[in-house]
């Protein structure tokens, strides 16, 4: 029987993929056979990344340094990825990032920035890579929205919208590209303990946190890992439109 988890006839691009749950995403996709793109704005870790997911896994790795808030940025990526790596099979639109600011204050080019970082730049990658993936008769879109796009927090405007708009892109491009052998999906995560929350809270937030959830505990980023190659592979074959969320039954919680 065939492993429906096998990606080694595919090549995935992760945007954000050198750090956090890009990271994560990208060394599994490597460790099950994927070749893979990575983009970031630190060129030396995306490079470092780079090296040890070819050492690890054996498998071709390239990466480019890119600004996804431009749609220059988006343009370069695209052709970045064709020069380098060719066809994409599977579209991981991870790359993100805000700034809270209560409704009353925020600043346009702040709005401008991260809608076009979390939402423009989801929709434009998606559609540069599509008619490849309808050729093949084969892809996967995957976005990674958040729990924010359900149950916001105060001056979190502008990313809940751009997250929740993510949500609304996938369920109507399922639609769009189903006949075509391509699902799309989004996976909304919780509480993850990468860098930022390390870095911008404090111990009583993280532990605050934490204990919301129906675990008791931030999640790891390894355990993002395994809900995104479901919906990479095979073994995800008959699931579009849809929104995973892996967040530990934080949403769970009314309290």
């Amino acid at each position: 029987m065939s492993d429906a988890f096998d990606l080694s006839s595919r090549t995935a691009l992760v945007t954000g993929g050198a750090k956090g749950l890009g990271y994560a995403m990208a060394r599994a996709f490597a460790s099950h056979g994927a070749d893979l793109f990575i983009c970031g704005r630190d060129g030396a870790e995306l490079e470092r990344v780079a090296g040890e997911l070819r050492n690890e896994h054996g498998r071709r790795v390239e990466f480019a340094v890119s600004d996804l808030a431009t749609r220059q940025g988006i343009d370069q990526l695209v052709s970045d990825v064709e020069r380098q790596i060719g066809a994409i099979d599977i579209l991981v639109n991870n790359a993100g990032g805000g700034r809270p600011q209560p409704i009353d204050e925020v600043e346009d080019d702040v709005w401008d920035e991260f809608i076009q970082l979390n939402l423009t730049s989801c929709m434009a990658l998606t559609r540069a890579f599509v008619p490849g993936m309808k050729a093949r008769g084969w892809g996967r879109v995957i976005y990674i929205s958040s729990i924010i796009a359900f149950a916001a927090s105060p001056g979190r405007s502008v990313y809940a919208a751009s997250k929740a708009g993510v949500v609304g892109m996938a369920r109507a491009q399922a639609l769009d590209l189903g006949e075509s052998g391509i699902t799309v999906n989004a996976i909304a995560p919780g509480p993850f303990l990468t860098d930022l929350p390390k870095r911008g809270y404090t111990d009583e937030q993280l532990e605050s946190t934490g204990d919301r959830t129906a675990l008791k505990r931030w999640g790891e980023p390894h355990e993002i890992a395994g809900p995104a190659l479901l919906l990479a592979s095979d073994a995800g074959s008959y699931i579009t439109g849809s929104t995973l969320t892996v967040d530990g039954g934080l949403l769970a919680n009314a309290m």
